[in-house]
């Protein structure tokens, strides 16, 4: 096992039940590391232990927490101990109960969190549990009605204490000092709890700006520090800078006990139409494998210790390609299609996540179309998940199945029973599921086919020994006014602000009169307007700062300004609006007045600012009828005083662009999916990946 050949192990094992675990381990392809002698935890070193409920054993000179409070040293509870001899001491202890409830990851929810609406009222939420059962008939992203009408998203203490549960996602977005509070609650519980395990609290992304903050893709504004979205990170073109954001996010969510990201998307923007282009790293897989590699470093570190955030790299093998831009979590979605025959390109950044060591990888709802692999979901894709992921990339790592694909998008396997659904799951080596909180089905499963103990058992290894590493047995608590310290701290967001200039690229810079229209020379006069359709009829935004740091004078009006800057950010439908119509990439297609746009830029010289989530086509607005448009300039999630800063000289443009963009609403309509813009012909980009101009 490659990634966990990586933690640290030390001394003879000794445990009685080694061999016929091992055996069962070995059967599943799982292996002991081989070098146990070599890497050794420090033995004589004592480790801090964060109890509530646990009583301590003193032996030797030495503390460990009696977690299953049998008044006796186990195994699992020695510190001293590899990994290995303690993960399987612990497997030989539990139930098939305990099993099925640890092969789940559910979502959970505080008190007076009600995380499957937004908006949320997030000054209610508070560090208990709410213990209402979230009875529900319909899918939980689509709200479309679910053939099985009795799946559940059972309350916190429920979910741990009669369920086993000890995989937790949080979707809520309070305070810092309420989700510590929150973890730290939750740890306390599961202390208790029959065998002491601890929890993982994963977390989809927190730290960066977004258009669509939603279920699954990812939390929006927090009180975290607040970065350019993914696409944004790409366009800085700077590794350096990306992994000491993993390395500032990673101290963050260490400090509030969230220990596991759902994230980051490996998947390539490919197909210009998807509605998920924005969580990726662009249409380039060399880029989007240097972006992968960083960012699973400075999460977890070279290895998996006491520090580090596991990361769960999503979405294998890559479900960028999708047919009409359409998404998997829908019916109309579910084929995966490569008529530019590049499936193979796509497995590009997952390979450079496997030897990075992401502790994790989550395969996609869609299924293959027109490859020599069977036309199911991936979460069911033997030959992919074993012979493809396993086998030739190596990966030796936790498979978590995307959310639902039991109960909500079985593609490819609909006719199947729920339990045959899970049996063909594990078969193809799926180790934890995501989208239940009832294992009911997932038991009665492992009861009806026996055969399925050695894989079962291989998954809750994997597990067992990601816990390990993470420390989390010996002090799964966090100090609160640490946590309150460390989120959001003054300098982490100082470079937070360095990557928001970083991630503007200048794409156009024409003459004005006789000078190029940028920099902007002091004392110019500026109408700075943002436009971001929105339900209310006045969509625009006129900024004027309180404090102006910079040599022009902002005007209210167009009419008194020398030049207008405006600042576009379309609105595509919300993946979870999505109804199966077709996709488009105009702006007129994505909430933007082109009529508008038009009679402004005619009025005065016009900075055009687009923020890009998808590769907008701007035929509409940058044409040959527009000359006033004397600059164009790319977004990806930033701030006013960052564009400000560019545009004024403050700050030199350095980016480039992570994707072409179609010249035409037809060139999009016409890209085959597998294949990047920048492969599609010269004539396919009106801006073209990797451009991006400076003042120099």
């Amino acid at each position: 096992m490659k990634e966990f050949n990586r933690v640290k192990a030390h001394g003879a094992f000794s445990i009685a039940m080694s061999i016929a675990v091992s055996s069962l381990l070995a059967a599943c392809g799982v292996t002991s590391s081989g070098n146990e002698s070599e890497n050794l935890n420090e033995v004589n070193k004592q480790p801090f232990l964060g109890y509530r409920s646990a009583k301590i054993l003193e032996i030797d000179g030495f503390r460990f927490k009696d977690l299953n409070k049998n008044a006796q040293l186990d195994p699992y509870e020695d510190w001293r101990l590899s990994y290995d001899e303690r993960s399987k001491d612990l497997l030989s202890k539990m139930s098939l109960e305990q099993k099925a409830g640890f092969m789940l990851i559910s979502s959970t929810r505080m008190e007076n969190d009600w995380a499957f609406e937004r908006p949320k009222n997030t000054d209610s939420i508070t560090s208990g549990f709410n213990e209402d059962d979230l009875v529900t008939s319909t899918n939980m992203f689509t709200r479309k009605p679910l053939p099985y009408p009795n799946m559940s998203a059972a309350g916190t203490s429920k979910a741990v204490t009669q369920f086993h549960e000890r995989h937790f996602i949080l979707r809520a977005n309070p305070s810092a000092k309420i989700i510590a509070e929150w973890a730290n609650n939750l740890q306390a519980l599961c202390e208790s709890d029959g065998l002491g395990i601890p929890a993982i609290v994963a977390s989809n992304p927190r730290n960066h700006i977004t258009n669509d903050a939603s279920i699954g893709l990812s939390v929006g504004k927090t009180d975290f520090s607040s970065w350019p979205g993914e696409l944004g990170l790409a366009a800085m073109r700077d590794l350096s800078l990306s992994r000491e954001f993993a390395d500032i996010a990673r101290q963050e969510w260490r400090s509030v006990g969230i220990r596991k990201g759902y994230m980051y998307m490996a998947d390539l923007a490919t197909e210009p139409r998807w509605q998920r282009v924005e969580g990726t790293f662009g249409e380039d897989a060399e880029l989007a494998a240097d972006m992968i590699r960083q960012i699973v470093l400075g999460f977890q570190g070279e290895e998996l210790d006491s520090n580090s955030i596991a990361l769960t790299t999503k979405h294998f093998p890559g479900g960028g390609a999708t047919e009409g831009g359409q998404d998997p979590h829908f019916d109309w979605g579910k084929r995966e299609v490569f008529p530019g025959g590049m499936f193979e390109n796509n497995l590009i950044p997952f390979k450079a996540a496997i030897e990075a060591g992401t502790s994790a990888i989550m395969p996609y709802y869609s299924y293959p179309v027109g490859t020599k692999y069977e036309e199911v979901a991936y979460a069911y894709n033997n030959a992919v998940l074993q012979d493809l992921l396993r086998g030739e990339l190596g990966f030796d790592g936790i498979i978590n199945s995307d959310t639902g694909p039991i109960e909500m998008m079985p593609w490819g396997v609909e006719e199947l029973s729920l339990t045959d659904r899970y049996k063909k799951a594990i078969e193809a080596g799926v180790n934890i599921f995501s989208g239940t909180a009832d294992p009911t089905k997932l038991l009665e499963t492992l009861k009806l086919y026996s055969e399925l103990e050695p894989k079962v058992d291989a998954s809750v290894y994997r597990l067992l020994m990601e816990k390990f590493a993470l420390g989390l047995f010996e002090n799964p608590y966090v100090d609160i006014a640490i946590a309150e310290e460390v989120v959001g701290k003054k300098s982490f967001q100082v470079r937070a602000d360095l990557a928001m200039h970083k991630s503007i690229v200048l794409l156009r810079n024409e003459k004005n009169n006789t000078d190029k229209i940028l920099p902007l020379q002091p004392k110019t006069k500026i109408y700075f307007e943002s436009y971001l359709p929105k339900a209310d009829a006045s969509p625009s935004n006129v900024f004027i700062p309180e404090s102006n740091s910079w040599e022009i004078e902002f005007v209210e009006t167009p009419d008194k300004a020398d030049v207008v800057l405006l600042w576009v950010i379309p609105k595509a439908k919300s993946l979870f609006e999505s109804d199966g119509s077709p996709l488009y990439v105009s702006l007129s297609k994505n909430g933007v007045d082109v009529n508008y746009i038009n009679q402004l830029s005619a009025k005065k010289p016009t900075i055009l600012a687009i923020n890009y989530t998808n590769p907008w086509v701007i035929s509409e607005v940058f044409n040959s009828k527009t000359p006033n448009i004397k600059a164009v300039l790319a977004t990806f999630g930033t701030t006013h005083d960052a564009l400000l800063n560019i545009v004024t000289g403050k700050f030199n443009p350095s980016g480039k662009m992570p994707f072409s963009t179609p010249v035409s609403e037809d060139a999009a309509q016409n890209q085959q999916s597998d294949v990047p813009g920048y492969k599609e012909g010269s004539d396919y980009a009106l801006f073209k990946f990797d451009e991006g101009l400076s003042f120099e």
